[in-house]
């Protein structure tokens, strides 16, 4: 995929895997680069002219078409925006299962749906969506969020083979622990934003369908294409994280 002068949107630009990508995209010779967040007022001081703030809930589908209307000459569109709340499927709020589901799963087919035809309009197009390997396989420490990024992997896939008509690719990221506020909770060894972010962009303009960024999440891949269930006994037996909400 090649992205010079092409504009794209990255939510969840106002900090961590997000805020780092936008960095490492404008890097490149790029054209506009939309950085959306809830509150622009939160969004880094990118120093970068390309630059367009966009505020975006990405549960709220009214904002996100006006986001889609404003940002209308969108080629690629990389979906970050995330919540995590520690707790087991069963013993968590339903409160806290549902955000992560509401955010992680719905908030980006909200996006997805209301930017497929401005990528198809603009020509040939990529969506980008950073799910996690525990969406390929759950720790049940935090198992609502991993239901919402295994419901986000099967959303990625569908949506793969629904769009090959249209021209428009859609790229998988499954990140491991990142250093980041979101995993700060996490007793993990962890790659840093920077260097992530650094691989999830090689990995798009490389055309890598599913990338994997960080040196965990490059082990547990590897496992999880030999062997599914090997991987869920490995995390089954991974240390679980303090009981506090990251989100």
């Amino acid at each position: 995929m090649k992205i010079e002068n092409k504009n794209i949107v990255v939510t969840g630009a106002n900090r961590g895997i997000g805020a780092a990508i936008a960095r490492e995209l404008l890097k490149h010779k790029i054209g506009k680069l939309y950085a959306a967040a809830r509150k622009i007022e939160n969004l880094p001081d990118f120093r970068d002219k390309r630059v367009v703030p966009l505020a975006l809930d990405i549960t709220d589908p009214k904002q996100v078409k006006a986001a889609a209307d404003k940002a209308k000459d969108t080629h690629v569109l990389v979906n970050v925006a995330g919540t995590a709340h520690f707790g087991t499927t069963l013993d968590n709020a339903m409160e806290a299962v549902t955000a992560d589901m509401d955010t992680n799963y719905y908030g980006t087919l909200y996006m997805m749906r209301a930017f497929v035809p401005v990528l198809h309009k603009n020509g040939e197009g990529l969506i980008a969506n950073v799910s996690s390997i525990a969406g390929l396989a759950a720790f049940s420490s935090i198992g609502g969020y991993s239901a919402s990024k295994a419901a986000l992997h099967s959303l990625t896939q569908s949506a793969r083979s629904e769009l090959i008509d249209r021209k428009i690719h859609v790229v998988g990221i499954y990140p491991g622990p990142i250093d980041t506020d979101m995993a700060k909770d996490f007793p993990m060894e962890k790659a840093s934003a920077e260097s992530t972010a650094r691989l999830i962009v090689a990995g798009i303009i490389a055309g890598d369908e599913y990338i994997f960024p960080d040196p965990m999440s490059k082990e547990s891949g590897a496992l999880w294409m030999r062997d599914p269930r090997a991987l869920e006994k490995q995390f089954a037996v991974r240390p679980e994280p303090a009981a506090t909400d990251a989100a």
